[in-house]
């Protein structure tokens, strides 16, 4: 889906919904995106992390369909998909669609009984940008499922049938952190997230004088399902290696620098860079959550920084827009921090900027980007917001 419009709202897909299906809705639903402030690649290996759902969001209009069947249409593409009979199968034509099927097909297995549905969907959600549209659908497409026909799902529910969703039918071996963050999501803050136990908390994000400004490379993630899947399995081989001398270790989040660092010569180098970057970006959390209950922002850029860097070099994630992006912000005394988000091979950085340089900084490098790489770069400005919420609803 390349065609997310950034002046989709409530009000327009309701109308959508009208237009497709002759019929007003039942529900209508907001799904935020979502940022990560730090902790990437964690989330899968049982670390913290510290997301928040954003003021960019997908908006859902739904009703009953008699015959069991799901009639889908996606707003921005203009484009249909019904679902034929039992077995719910991956669309490799209409691939968006494959992100809300799994969900269904996810909850017919837990045995839940539900009918067919009738929805529209529009967004503006940054696609390929590394704001979890993905999980905003996921999360959104069950919301309105649990809502219209009176599942009972918890929270918490919701939030690990959009991950398996994921997992099971799209084939993205994700963590559960982007589905958290969409459902969870409270305005003005950040999460602490535990991804072992989930444990989590919020921590209120006070920048008065800064924004969280998004720069979208504009490139595509063509690598990050394959290279995403290979880092965890990467992961996973480091914890086996460590759990032949401490077996009560079950992932990286048992595992401190040290303890790490003194078996290094039982590591592949690759699979030692993967996990040494890991277990210090699981401390950089604590340390970034330090600095924001101190009002301590440059702490919490140099912080970023690092993360950034073990992105690129240890992780191996980031790509030449992503590291031209972050490099002009180290330069510019306006930003504080800067470092890719998301599964990496492209998408966008996230900076934190005092609020008279947003306007200045972002004409630059915008002017720098096409110099440079020729294409125009995408800037977002954004703040936490709540987590999934009805906006109307007849039922």
């Amino acid at each position: 889906m390349e065609n997310f419009t950034r002046f989709m709202n409530s009000s327009i897909i309701s109308t959508a919904f009208i237009s497709v299906f002759s019929a007003r809705p039942d529900i209508v639903v907001r799904a935020p995106g979502r940022i990560n402030l730090i902790g990437e690649h964690t989330d899968y290996n049982g670390g913290l992390v510290l997301p928040a759902a954003i003021d960019k969001a997908i908006w859902f209009a739904a009703g009953r369909r008699n015959d069991g069947r799901f009639a889908l249409y996606a707003a921005d593409l203009n484009e249909h998909f019904i679902s034929e009979h039992q077995p719910l199968v991956f669309q490799k034509q209409f691939n968006w669609a494959n992100y809300l099927l799994g969900v269904f097909s996810e909850a017919r297995k837990d045995g839940l009984e539900f009918g067919g549905l009738n929805l529209a969907f529009g967004g503006n959600v940054p696609l390929g940008a590394g704001l979890s549209s993905s999980a905003a659908l996921e999360s959104g497409a069950i919301f309105v499922l649990d809502a219209i026909y009176g599942l009972g799902l918890s929270q918490m529910d919701i939030i690990r049938l959009a991950q398996r969703g994921e997992n099971n039918f799209v084939g993205m071996q994700c963590g559960i952190m982007d589905m958290f963050a969409s459902v969870m999501g409270r305005a003005d803050s950040v999460i602490k997230l535990d991804c072992r136990n989930l444990d989590y908390e919020y921590i209120p994000l006070h920048m008065p004088d800064h924004s969280l400004v998004l720069f979208d490379s504009g490139v595509k993630h063509a690598l990050v399902a394959s290279e995403y899947n290979t880092r965890r399995r990467e992961c996973e081989e480091g914890v086996a290696v460590l759990q032949r001398y401490y077996p009560d270790i079950s992932s990286l989040r048992d595992v401190s620098p040290d303890l790490l660092k003194a078996h290094e010569n039982q590591f592949r180098p690759v699979v030692y860079k993967r996990c040494l970057y890991v277990v210090e970006e699981i401390a950089r959390v604590d340390q970034a959550c330090i600095a924001l209950r101190e009002n301590d922002l440059p702490q919490l850029g140099r912080l970023m920084y690092q993360t950034h860097d073990g992105l690129d070099l240890a992780y191996e994630v980031s790509c030449p827009e992503l590291n031209f992006m972050v490099s002009a912000a180290r330069v510019n005394g306006a930003v504080i921090g800067s470092r890719m988000m998301g599964g990496g091979f492209g998408g966008c950085t996230i900076n934190l900027v005092k609020n008279e340089a947003v306007s200045a900084f972002t004409q630059t490098l915008d002017a720098d980007y096409q110099r440079v790489f020729g294409r125009k770069m995408n800037s977002y400005v954004v703040r936490p917001s709540n987590g999934i919420e009805v906006v109307d609803q007849k039922i």
